[in-house]
């Protein structure tokens, strides 16, 4: 006798499960006004020093609209004294600020964008917490702010104006209550982030990461950034490079001067293009697509002036079509320039990720992927595990990366 089905409900293939919408994190407090002048600044600076615990700090740039990384607003919140939202550009002093912050934690998310811009006007943190890296030593799938506030609190937080111009003024509303809320839970959010690394015996790791941060000035200055131009492979030879290098560098000049973005001087698409047709004359140029509009003809005579320099280079001054690096070559190139180095960094890869699983972190936390590769593509003379912990050390990694990786590394080499 076989069963009977007939009557079993079937899943509906068009049935779909509801989206969880999470409640909106909004602000707790009336919108602060701007602190833009002395005597507003005076009152925060007392507020702020009253306060207890930790800052919650971020800082809004105008990347895409201006040349400098320049800090135009500045966001506190501290327990006891509320949220601050403090324009830099209107004070030429901020040394009260420094004062009020003291010796204080700062909460900072992603805090290797904004303390390049908060050390240009004197602020420097003794110590702190980044709930990013935090969040990426715990391996959560996403670390972007919105994403920890909705983890960890069950709120939503938009993002509508992470690519605002910050330089405008006066600021808008809306913008302001988003820059408010990005430090409105930020205590709150450190506070959770940090019960789960000491959970997870990942506690000492991060205070290795935020003490390493503490003397972090910047990234590295690129070599021949030049090369980092849009579309620029299809300037064939050394000379179109030449072109594309002295037209780079008038645009750099032009932009750092007014104080905008190289993009909205001369797009990369526009500069490749006259250095692709090299003209003659400033007629030519002039008759370009590229001159069309209005802004990159006010300043025609510069990039005439960069071509004819250009042109004019003897042989050996050209660049060569290679990029210059200081490290070894991309790695899909290694099995044809240098097989064993290309064997060498499978192992260690393997090794790493092997690793990574093991300690539940992304490979690229656990030691840098730059690191992996120069010691693949020329590891020292003698490989031991102590001559790979001084090569290791020697290169910024973190104590605990070294205790972790560096037998297992010496092995693979």
């Amino acid at each position: 006798m076989t069963a009977d089905h007939t009557h079993d409900p079937q899943p509906d293939p068009e049935e779909v499960v509801p989206e969880v919408v999470l409640p909106r994190l909004t602000l707790r407090d009336p919108l602060p006004p701007v602190v833009d002048t002395d005597t507003a600044l005076a009152d925060s600076c007392a507020r702020i020093a009253a306060g207890t615990g930790p800052l919650a700090l971020d800082a809004e740039r105008a990347s895409g609209y201006r040349y400098s990384q320049r800090a135009y607003l500045i966001q506190v919140r501290r327990e006891g004294s509320g949220t601050h939202l403090i324009d830099p550009i209107a004070f030429d002093d901020h040394a009260p600020l420094a004062q009020a912050f003291g010796d204080a934690e700062w909460i900072l998310h992603a805090a290797t964008q904004d303390i390049p811009c908060l050390t240009e006007i004197g602020l420097r943190p003794t110590s702190l917490f980044d709930t990013e890296l935090a969040g990426r030593l715990l391996n959560l799938p996403r670390v972007g702010l919105a994403s920890l506030v909705e983890h960890y609190l069950d709120l939503s937080l938009a993002k509508e104006f992470s690519a605002a111009d910050w330089s405008t003024r006066p600021l808008p509303d809306p913008w302001l209550v988003y820059a408010a809320l990005d430090v409105e839970v930020l205590v709150e959010l450190r506070n959770l982030i940090d019960e789960d690394l000491t959970r997870t015996g990942k506690r000492e790791w991060a205070a290795e990461e935020f003490e390493a941060l503490l003397s972090f000035t910047g990234p590295p200055e690129r070599i021949d950034p030049w090369r980092r131009t849009s579309g620029m492979h299809k300037a064939r030879g050394r000379r179109s490079l030449a072109l594309v290098r002295e037209l780079w560098q008038a645009r750099d000049t032009i932009a750092r001067a007014r104080d905008t973005t190289p993009g909205r001087i001369l797009p990369d698409v526009a500069l490749v293009e006259i250095a692709m047709s090299a003209p003659e004359s400033i007629g030519d140029l002039k008759a370009m697509r590229a001159m069309r509009n209005r802004g990159p003809r006010r300043f025609v005579s510069e990039w005439f002036d960069a071509v004819e320099r250009g042109l004019a280079l003897p042989d050996a001054d050209l660049p060569p079509t290679g990029r210059r690096t200081d490290g070894p070559p991309p790695p899909r190139a290694w099995s044809e320039k240098n097989p064993a180095a290309a064997e060498r960094l499978t192992r260690c890869r393997t090794v790493i990720a092997a690793l990574a699983e093991e300690h539940d972190l992304p490979p690229e936390n656990m030691i840098s992927p730059h690191l992996v590769r120069s010691l693949a593509w020329e590891p020292p003379p003698s490989i031991t595990e102590g001559s790979i912990v001084d090569e290791l050390e020697a290169h910024g990694a973190r104590r605990w990366q070294v205790g972790l990786v560096a037998g297992p590394l010496a092995a693979a080499l």
